[in-house]
């Protein structure tokens, strides 16, 4: 994995703690949910200590407790997918998934990554350096999906590794509920293939702490940024079919209250002028 934090343009350190503090709360008859609206389900305990508590029912699982979910078109390009998922960055105020496949071939490389080392693929594939670091995916069979993080989020406030792992744990448990053999790498095989500074290499070559794996091959694994706004985490699955029966799995061990939305006028606008601006110009994919 390869955070780059703060918008800066500098090699990214990455967290290496695991330790995940969750934020606890009160929860009392007929408590009403900020960001949902619906009422929790609460019980009445035994008296604790002389204290009467009361309990929920129904906790949302996951990592979230509310999210927005987006299947889009596979027409778009890579520019565009880029671009789009900083427009989410920008405008996001719940956490966020967006899935995506592709109708076409595509290649995306991380910020640090060398144009020179992709432009050989140009003539057969789409070509997009991503935000986020990471090393080269190569897209079109894949399932592809970015998860923005608002900042006013309590995830958030966790280590970028973190969070990086409990969403692949997310989508371990997906593989498993579908009878898939799936496991999230305890530690990254140093032996050969990628590591967080290889930024050029295959990223689907070996595995790195906490990608998931099926049968020992690495199947999915993302980069991150971090800015003031947020988390931006791209993703990429492979082998995944049907695409979007599974992406709603994912989603579901991610966050049991979820909102299925559809990008808006406004947001794909913002995305184009971002588009133009950097992710479909010369100087942006030719930057290095």
């Amino acid at each position: 994995m390869t955070v780059i934090p703060n918008g800066k343009a500098s090699p990214a350190r990455t967290e290496e703690s695991l330790t995940i503090s969750e934020t606890s709360r009160d929860v009392s008859r007929s408590t009403r949910s900020a960001r949902s609206g619906q009422a929790l389900n609460v019980a009445a305990a035994p008296l604790l200590n002389g204290c009467n508590v009361t309990l929920p029912l129904d906790v949302p699982k996951g990592l979230f407790a509310s999210l927005n979910v987006y299947h889009d078109i596979p027409s778009r390009s890579a520019a565009l997918n880029m671009a789009i998922d900083e427009a989410l960055l920008e405008t996001a105020e719940i956490p966020t998934i967006r899935f995506y496949t592709w109708d076409h071939p595509a290649l995306s490389f991380g910020y640090f990554g060398k144009f020179a080392d992709m432009e050989n693929h140009a003539p057969q594939r789409d070509l997009a350096r991503r935000w986020t670091g990471g090393g080269i995916v190569f897209h079109g069979d894949d399932l592809t999906y970015s998860i923005v993080i608002p900042a006013t989020e309590p995830a958030f406030s966790e280590s970028s590794r973190s969070i990086y792992e409990r969403i692949h744990n997310a989508l371990r448990d997906a593989l498993v509920s579908e009878g898939r053999d799936a496991v999230v790498a305890a530690v990254a095989d140093r032996g050969s293939g990628v590591s967080d500074a290889d930024y050029n290499g295959h990223c689907f070559a070996n595995p790195v702490r906490a990608d998931v794996l099926s049968n020992g091959r690495k199947i999915a694994g993302a980069a991150q940024r971090r800015t003031r706004r947020g988390l931006l985490q791209q993703g990429s699955i492979q082998g995944i079919q049907p695409a979007n029966k599974f992406a709603d799995q994912f989603a579901n061990e991610l966050c049991s209250e979820r909102y299925h939305k559809t990008l808006d006028e406004h947001l794909i606008a913002r995305a184009h002028e971002i588009a133009e601006k950097k992710y479909g110009a010369a100087s942006w994919l030719q930057r290095r």
